[in-house]
């Protein structure tokens, strides 16, 4: 049985071993390039490339195992979705903890906010270490992904 996405049934560390390995999967198969952004306090108020999310495709994603890969850390409002992670917060509620702004700066980069997170850049591509040749220099989510994502987000409140 693969422990990826069961609570309970392996180590954090196997858990997040079985992340990086996914995470890795999904740059391979979604080449894109990364757009600028700035960083204003805890947030990246603009959006990325003046793009507008779409809801229903940020829940796919989120929801989608093979690409988003969020439910292995964190859990939600997916019924339908069994084995959802514990290492990370939930993200019911994340609409009204946090801004649009606040949620693309954890999406895009969220050890900036805290370095020591397990959680990976989905958009930022310079500065990050242990990143596999064919990887370096692309972002895992393109900044129309980034955005569907944080449109999905700011809806759970």
């Amino acid at each position: 049985m693969s422990c990826v996405g069961v609570t309970g049934c392996c180590t954090s560390a196997a858990r997040v071993v079985a992340l990086s390995a996914a995470v890795c999967w999904s740059a391979w198969s979604t080449p894109v390039q990364a757009m600028g952004y700035a960083v204003v306090g805890d947030a990246i108020p603009q959006a990325l490339g003046g793009l507008t999310g779409d809801a229903t495709r940020g829940r796919a994603l989120v929801a989608d195992r093979r690409e988003g890969l969020c439910l292995l850390c964190h859990s939600g409002p997916f019924p339908e979705e069994r084995f959802q992670g514990d290492l990370s917060t939930s993200l019911a509620g994340a609409g009204s903890r946090w801004t649009a702004g606040q949620l693309r700066l954890r999406m895009v980069d969220a050890k900036h906010l805290n370095p020591d997170t397990l959680m990976p850049a989905y958009h930022r591509t310079q500065g990050l270490q242990r990143v596999a040749g064919p990887w370096q220099g692309r972002p895992l989510f393109s900044a129309q992904q980034v955005e569907d994502v944080v449109a999905f987000l700011v809806t759970l409140k």
